[in-house]
């Protein structure tokens, strides 16, 4: 279904309403009962075009909404995609300080036990 044609559509049921209500005017004034207006072929091809044209805006209201649901996905991915980006390089950054903090402590206490092993190495000397 044509998304623009949607007024025309509209429109069209609204010409065809107002032509309803007038023949249906026009029966009741003749004196026409209920059965006979029913099986009017006038009365029944306007209620077809009524139809017609609520199934036309049903389908467009059905376009519509799957329009809007591709969208929102459309944006939901990006911003996933946005957020995945910038969580590894806040990760990186903050990694990287505490890889050289583990560094340097690994480094003191590896000093620490050189110093102790040179220690138990000048003790026992004497």
């Amino acid at each position: 279904m044509n998304l623009r044609g949607k007024i025309y559509i509209e429109n069209q049921k609204k010409a065809a309403q107002g032509k309803f209500k007038a023949r249906l005017a026009l029966l009741q004034e003749k004196g026409l009962e209920a059965e006979a207006i029913q099986r009017d072929p006038t009365m029944r091809k306007i209620k077809a075009l009524i139809r017609k044209a609520d199934s036309r805006l049903a389908r467009i209201a059905a376009e519509e909404k799957l329009n809007r649901e591709k969208a929102q996905a459309k944006v939901e991915k990006l911003a996933g995609e946005k957020a995945a980006r910038e969580k590894p390089e806040k990760k990186a950054e903050e990694g990287v300080p505490a890889e050289k903090e583990m560094k340097g402590k690994k480094e003191k206490q590896e000093k620490k036990g050189k110093a102790e092993q040179k220690k138990a190495k000048v003790a026992n000397s004497p």
